[in-house]
């Protein structure tokens, strides 16, 4: 290429960048939603929390849920709520059991889904543990936990329902991650360390059905705070009106609006979405004075988590192993 076509081709990149953002900024004041209804959603820790919250919305949009969760018993009893809002709809919801550390049983019951259900078109990996172990505290066995769970599932998942969505040009792949993916905290180690390596999946993933072109097959990932589900019981924000510890409802109506609008990122609050504009601009010894400020090393010190004998996925906090889901 002459150093004239290279120059023109920079030109139309530019051009292009612009477009976009002028485009991106219009359907940020003007959104619309795509229906859900007939699409198959199968939402990873669908037993309490999120998951359980976001398949009862997106059923009521009729979409067919497919709910999975290592707790059969609780992942089935969503599936009946599911049954009671609709019905006249039968294959309303599916309920599977599946130890998401565990490769083969990932695979295993995605085979099962794709033969009972259908082909999955919105992929939600929601479930996620946290030890709320500081890093020399942390048995060796619950960090790669951690990682099993909150980071290689969702590369087994992606991997057994994408090429479907990518040979029918048409997919959603979301992404529950946390704000603990964009920032380290003290006594998250592990956890941080993990929603990190979601984040970057969930990039990378936009970036390869970019460059395929699958235009249809869309990415979300989202970054909360901390939410009150009880997975985090016992954590604490210094400045509350800035950084709140949100409400489930409200944050499963952002990740369904979120969803629905095809938005890439979602960060809650709103202050979230500075943090790595922060950490880009400031120098160190200046953002982790910022950090202290807000008291985000000191937020897991009172942390002792849900107890619950019986959830979506295995977490051990303060000497207690417990299995809790977002």
């Amino acid at each position: 290429m002459s150093a004239l076509q290279e120059l023109a081709a920079i030109a139309v990149d530019v051009i292009r960048i612009l477009g976009l953002l002028v485009l991106g900024w219009f359907r940020f004041f003007f959104p619309t939603r795509k229906p859900v209804d007939g699409e198959i959603a199968l939402i990873t820790g669908a037993g309490s929390g999120l998951g359980r919250l976001l398949a009862l919305e997106l059923a009521k949009l009729r979409a067919t849920l497919v709910l999975v969760d290592v707790n059969f018993e609780a992942v089935q009893a969503v599936a009946a709520e599911i049954r009671a809002l609709r019905p006249d709809d039968k294959a309303a919801a599916f309920a599977y059991k599946c130890d998401l550390s565990s490769r083969d049983d990932v695979y295993a019951m995605a085979a099962r889904v794709k033969s009972e259900v259908g082909q999955v078109s919105i992929l939600v990996n929601n479930a996620g543990i946290v030890t709320g172990r500081k890093l020399l505290d942390c048995p060796d066995p619950l960090i790669e936990k951690t990682f099993s769970v909150n980071t290689t599932a969702h590369f087994w998942t992606v991997k057994a329902f994408l090429p479907a969505m990518i040979e029918s040009n048409h997919g959603h792949v979301v992404t529950i991650a946390s704000s603990a993916g964009l920032i380290g905290v003290a006594g998250l180690a592990d956890y941080c360390a993990s929603k990190h390596g979601a984040v970057g999946l969930d990039e990378s993933l936009r970036y390869e059905m970019h460059k395929l072109g699958k235009t249809g097959v869309k990415t979300t990932v989202v970054c909360p705070f901390f939410i009150d589900t009880g997975m985090f019981e016992g954590v604490t924000t210094r400045f509350p009106l800035i950084l709140p510890i949100l409400k489930p409802d409200y944050a499963v109506a952002k990740i369904l609006d979120a969803i629905l609008t095809n938005q890439s990122i979602l960060c809650m609050p709103r202050f979230v979405y500075l943090m790595p504009f922060a950490k880009s601009i400031l120098p160190t010894q200046a953002m982790d004075a910022v950090v202290r400020l807000f008291g985000v090393s000191n937020s897991m010190d009172d942390f002792h988590g849900r107890s619950s004998a019986n959830s979506t996925t295995a977490t051990a906090s303060k000497g207690r192993t417990d299995v809790k889901s977002h």
